[in-house]
Parts: structure tokens; sequence; C-alpha cells
């Protein structure tokens, strides 16, 4: 049996004061947010949902006389936000890729700010990067799988360290990534459309002098960027082909980054794998074809939801929702 949905409130008394609404919250964000509400109070009221209902109608009957609006993952259709653009006039989103989620040209256009969460998740990630690796050459999960009948599998394992791991993008997941990647050995080499030679140098890691190079050079190929309109669909066919026989890429950033049908063909040839935990669309339709490819390992998009990150997700989205509120600005992308 489902369980029921609850509303928690803060200062809904004060008719006088603007709205905030929280329309979905993931179960483990409820207790994080409701120990912040008292931030809000003399300034908003603030309105919680604690469920994560999908339907359009009742999103925006939640949404309704709300100027805040603070979203831990709601996709927002055109109509979506035309719908509640009556009165919001700012969004606060649970994430760091906003522009998956919201149509940043169409909430300027409606005078909406949009506002998103940096560096909460960069560990988190990481080290599901790296699990990622370890799952395929280590093979922890797939093992133990066939282990729980009966069987005794025959199996070899390979090894990370003296491997190259190329890094595309060097954001703090990346730079997080090749931390962790220098501990065990691996010699990382980064391509950046903002190289820090600084960062470079701390880590240990050297400059690619182009995307390409990392794709042609690297063992292990990591991708770490931000989806906007210069990054969408930047990797495609020609750019995979130069993986070499035995290589593997992993993607816990945004599936958007490569282009439509190219990581399947890549991978339907059959050597080189991939570790993946972003899609699209999400969820993974059933029939989709990466499901039916034995060289990739897949996770439900979860790189991001440990417990310090969610800490991390809550105390930023407050306070940039406290911070529209009294007129200033923190976090905000358009």
């Amino acid at each position: 049996m489902l369980e029921a949905m609850t509303v928690i409130t803060r200062n809904v008394e004060r008719r006088d004061l603007p709205l905030v609404s929280i329309p979905i919250c993931f179960p483990a964000m409820v207790p994080m947010f409701a120990s912040r509400l008292d931030a809000f109070d003399g300034l908003a009221r603030v309105v919680m949902y604690d469920d994560l209902e999908s339907d359009e109608t009742v999103l925006a009957e939640r949404m309704e006389d709300a100027t805040v609006v603070i979203s831990t993952g709601i996709h927002f259709s055109h109509d979506l936000l035309e719908r509640v653009s009556r009165t919001v006039r700012c969004v606060t989103f649970g994430g760091t890729g906003v522009a998956s989620f919201v149509d940043l040209a169409q909430a300027s256009r409606l005078g909406i700010s949009v506002c998103n969460a940096v560096h909460y998740g960069d560990n988190a990630v990481a080290e599901h990067a790296i699990a990622l690796m370890f799952e395929l050459t280590h093979r922890v999960g797939t093992l133990n799988a066939r282990m729980r009948p009966t069987a005794w599998p025959i199996s070899d394992i390979e090894e990370l360290t003296h491997r190259t791991l190329g890094l595309v993008g060097f954001g703090g997941i990346g730079r997080r990534v090749a931390q962790l990647a220098r501990g065990l050995g691996m010699p990382v080499t980064v391509w950046s459309r903002h190289p820090d030679r600084a960062a470079l140098a701390e880590l240990g890691a050297s400059a690619a002098p182009s995307m390409d190079d990392v794709f042609a050079r690297a063992d292990v190929v990591s991708l770490h960027l931000a989806l906007n309109e210069a990054t969408e669909g930047m990797i495609g066919d020609r750019q995979l082909d130069l993986l070499r026989p035995g290589s593997m890429l992993i993607n816990t950033a945004r599936a958007e980054l490569i282009a439509p049908g190219a990581l399947e063909r890549r991978l339907s040839r059959g050597d080189v794998t991939a570790g993946v935990d972003v899609f699209a669309p999400e969820p993974l339709p059933p029939d989709a074809p990466l499901r039916s490819l034995d060289n990739v390992v897949m996770t439900p998009h979860v790189a991001w939801k440990s417990p310090e990150a969610f800490e991390g997700i809550v105390e930023q989205n407050v306070r940039a929702a406290v911070a529209f509120l009294h007129g200033e600005s923190y976090n905000v992308v358009v």
C-alpha cells in the first residue's frame, strides 16, 4: 500500500507573506528541509509535500500562488512553466544541471529567476565514477550475482593501476575524480575548455591538447561537463570511434552530452565497455537498446544521492530562496 502524502507547513497563517512551495521532495530530504524552515519566519509562508508527484496538473495546483518554488527534481515542461508563471518569480533547483529540467530561455522570457546548487555532490559523484570503473574491471557486482544460485564462476579481473584516465571536463567533480584516480596509481590527462593549470599541477595531471586526444589515448574516458547549448551532443560517432579496443567510457554527467544513438552504436561493436549513470529520457524505457548490451554497466542516476549531498542541496536551495526573498542573489543561473 502506498503511504499517504503529508503536507508540512510553516507560517501559513501569515497571508500577508509570499508563498514558498516545495511541490515534491525526496523522502531523505524531508527532515532536512523541515529543520531549516525557520529560515523563512517573518519572510514567507512555506508549504512542502513529501512525495514525488509527477502529474503536471497536481504539480501546478501545488505551485498555485507561489512566488518561489523549491524544486528537487521537477521536469518543467513548457506548458507547466507557462502555467505557474502567473505568480512564480523564482525556481531553485536541487542540482547543478538545471538546464535538463527547466528551459532557461523560457524562464528568462517569463521573468523567472532560476538558481541551482553547486559542488554538493562532487565527492559522491566522483566516487560513483570510480565505482563504475571498478565494476567494469573487477566485476564485483556481476560475480556476486552469479554466485547467488550455486555457481562458482571462473573469471579474471583487471587492474586500474597504471591505466591512463582521460577526463573531459575539470570542474569540482572532475578534480575529485583525478584525485581519487591518482591515489590508485592512474596517470590522468585532462581536456577542459578552461584548463586550470594550477589545479592540474597540484593533482599531477597533464593537459590534453584536444578532446579528441583524450578519446584516442586514454584507457578510461570519464565525462564531467555541464550540459548547455555548447556541450549538448558534442560527443558523437567521430569521438567514440577514437576509443581504442579495451577502453572504457564513464558517464556520470549528463546523457545529452553524447549525440543520440552514438553510444549504442559504439558499444554494439563489442570492443569497448561503458559505465553509465545518466540517461535520456529518464527513467530509461524498458525497450531501450542499452538494456540489451552486456558490455555496459548501468545505475539509475544515483551517483549524487548520498546523505551528504542531500544536505548540501537542501542548504543551498533554502539559501537561494531566502536570498531571492531578500532581493539578493545566490547561485543564480538566469
